[in-house]
């Protein structure tokens, strides 16, 4: 058959057998991706169905699917959306990813796979889905302050994912592990970054802003994605991964400022040759392949789901978010999708893994894919049961510990503290460094320094890895304990500035919520770096060490955060008795509202940390009314907590969850200003109070 007759009969075939598909699997209220993996696995090899497309015209075609998808994605990565969605995304992100590329790696030693098959298996389940995420969002009708949270991360995802990719790819050419090897293909991946974007931001902003007030859409496509194409050649001459060029290439774009016009029109291009792609996902599934390696998916699978919903939750609950949405986006983000693809493409193209790897991975996508829409759904009832079976003095810090950090957002700091925090963040930073190339130094060396060890020792063989591996420990120690402290002052300098230190010998009574958050920060600040190190280090070293660290560390700092939320409880409840006393007397001089705001505004003054307690009084015709504040759910659906209810001839300290609400009620509510005004519309009638029901 002649050539273009034989691309025109597989392209008619994928896309009609695609369409088919597709219609299908939106017709029973599922992902279209579905519907794309039903088609490749019909006109593939491995399914006695007589359809066959040409996999060499699918796999070109595919690669230009590859290509405008990471176009796409770089047009959402700009530096001015990084800025926007700050710091906090990022640690979210690095903590979540690494955490995830080592349980990935050490299921697949576990399961006998190779050192380089493991890293590409860690790669494959650290990376969550954009494109599964946005449909499952629009299906689901999720929006508001969760939607930000997610596709922060998300964005950061990508970041890590395409640098990944770019180490992978050299991996996989032929760079192997070793730490001189990682080490030369970084240095060459940071030279041609550079250079690309050293030039390109110069270029390609002012050129599009240009072709764009020209006001024509043919000549504004073809030159992004011209632009487009370029650099994914440029990437791929210099022997990194299409997927890279491209993604750099969306993200100059996006610097012009007019990503909005040129993603609203590559947008369907991007669509047709993205389905072309998932469909030659679907040519290379082996049902026979994932039926031999079905307890392999499995694990995978529930790796991906459980250790992505915890470490999401607790990585975003850490950067300031309340429990629910912290707990709502870990369950948003529990699964996998393209980026897995293309990294289990490359292992395959360039034989560094086992052909059994790819198929495994589509099926534990496909199973996270089906499995997102039910977590998504899930995360209310499940954010009800963590606050109901939480522990009441880790309730209180909950509810607490996202005040504290919306007052160090929003505290002016001088210009003495300010140095003062860079100069911690940048000692941290090198104490990182430095085990990390201690580390890996003495992984490389391991080898050299055995003969001079035995001569100097006369010890066997078998005892140089040892000695080596106990040196190496000697000279990690004291950074390590460098780490822990330099985290602890850095969390006191932040929580200083959110929770001030008082003057002129007056008794601190913000000592116990400042001390709670200083040991929590300390915890977020250690684990964004020692996850990363101890995922970066895994191919080098056993885990054992690794994980013996982690562990000391969890169990030492959990003791010490334990201990400060108790301090911590007992300062909310001195705080309730203060407003039970306060708006009693209050009340029976000056109902007004205004006044009784005035009130907790300087009980506030008086006893700093319980986030500007507020009093709302229970109408008439409150939906709350004859409800416990267990069915209301105020903490778990708002974030905020009721410190104290003060009734006709009762008060009622840190209120438990049967305590009933009653008309007239008058309820102190801690908790962040967002958190406040959504338990004020719930009481008031304005929220959905069936919600907690």
């Amino acid at each position: 058959m002649h050539a273009s007759a034989a691309f025109l009969q597989t392209l008619a075939l994928v896309l009609g057998v695609a369409a088919l598909t597709t219609v299908i699997f939106q017709r029973l209220k599922q992902p279209v991706v579905f519907g794309y993996l039903m088609a490749g696995l019909l006109v593939g090899p491995h399914v006695p169905v007589p359809l066959a497309a040409d996999p060499t015209i699918v796999r070109t075609l595919s690669e230009l699917g590859v290509i405008l998808l990471m176009f796409a994605l770089g047009l959402e990565f700009s530096v001015r959306r990084v800025l926007q969605i700050g710091v906090t995304a990022g640690l979210s992100a690095l903590a979540e990813t690494s955490v995830m590329m080592g349980l990935g790696y050490l299921i697949g030693r576990t399961l006998g796979w190779t050192i380089i098959e493991s890293v590409f298996t860690g790669g494959i389940v650290a990376i969550s889905s954009t494109t599964i995420i946005s449909k499952a969002f629009v299906e689901q009708n999720v929006r508001g302050r969760v939607t930000e949270i997610v596709f922060g991360i998300l964005i950061f995802e990508d970041l890590i994912a395409i640098i990944l990719v770019a180490i992978l790819t050299a991996v996989a050419a032929g760079g192997g592990l070793s730490p001189a090897d990682i080490g030369l293909v970084i240095v060459r991946l940071a030279t041609f970054l550079i250079a690309l974007l050293s030039i390109g931001i110069l270029l390609v902003p002012r050129f599009m802003r240009i072709v764009v007030r020209l006001g024509s859409d043919e000549t504004t496509l073809v030159a992004a994605i011209g632009i487009c194409f370029a650099c994914a050649f440029l990437a791929l001459s210099f022997g990194y991964s299409v997927a890279l060029g491209a993604f750099i290439a969306g993200s100059l774009v996006s610097e012009s400022g007019e990503e909005k016009a040129v993603e609203r029109l590559v947008h369907p291009v991007r669509d047709m040759f993205v389905a072309i792609f998932f469909v030659s996902v679907g040519m290379l599934i082996d049902p026979g392949v994932i039926v031999a390696h079905w307890g392999a998916v499995l694990v995978l699978a529930g790796v991906v789901i459980v250790g992505k919903v915890i470490a999401v939750s607790i990585s975003a609950f850490l950067m300031g978010n309340g429990l629910g949405l912290a707990v709502q986006s870990g369950m948003s983000l529990a699964q996998v999708g393209e980026f897995s693809f293309i990294i289990a493409a490359i292992g395959l193209a360039d034989g560094a893994t086992r052909p059994f790897l790819y198929p495994i991975a589509v099926a534990v996508s496909a199973l996270t894919t089906l499995t997102t829409p039910w977590l998504i759904r899930a995360a209310a009832p499940v954010t009800r049961f963590l606050d109901r079976k939480l522990p009441e003095t880790v309730q209180t810090f909950a509810s607490l510990y996202g005040t504290w950090l919306e007052r160090l957002r929003t505290a002016p700091g001088d210009v003495t503290e300010r140095s003062r925090v860079r100069y911690l963040v940048q000692l941290l930073a090198l104490d990182a460094a430095l085990l990390l190339a201690i580390v890996i130094g003495a992984a490389a060396e391991v080898g050299r320094l055995g003969p001079h060890l035995r001569a100097l020792t006369g010890l066997k063989p078998s005892f140089a890895p040892t000695l080596v591996a106990l040196g190496a420990l000697a000279l990690a120690a004291p950074l390590l304990i460098g780490v822990a402290r330099t985290s602890r002052q850095l969390g006191l300098a932040l929580a200083t500035r959110a929770l001030p230190l008082t003057s002129n010998g007056r008794v601190d009574f913000a000592a116990a919520p400042r001390g709670a958050l200083v040991v929590t920060l300390q915890i977020a600040i250690m684990l964004s770096i020692i996850a990363p190190l101890v995922a970066i280090t895994q191919p080098f070293v056993t885990a054992a060490p690794g994980l013996l660290i982690l562990a000391i560390f969890a169990l030492v700092l959990g003791v010490a955060f334990w201990r400060s939320a108790r301090s911590l409880h007992g300062h909310a409840r001195a705080g309730a008795e203060a407003i039970v006393a306060m708006l009693g007397n209050q009340l029976s001089v000056d109902r007004q509202p205004a006044a009784v705001r005035h009130a907790m505004e300087q009980l506030d003054a008086l006893l700093p940390g319980l986030g500007t307690p507020e009093a709302m009084q229970v109408p008439a015709d409150s939906p709350a009314i004859d409800r416990s504040l267990a069915s209301l759910n105020l903490r778990g659906r708002t974030g905020a907590t009721v410190l104290a209810i003060v009734r006709e001839g009762q008060q009622v300290l840190v209120p438990r969850g049967p305590e009933m609400v009653r008309a007239g009620d008058v309820l102190a509510v801690a908790g962040s200003a967002e958190a406040v005004a959504a338990a004020r519309a719930i009481i008031a009638g304005e929220g959905d109070a069936e919600d907690g029901a």
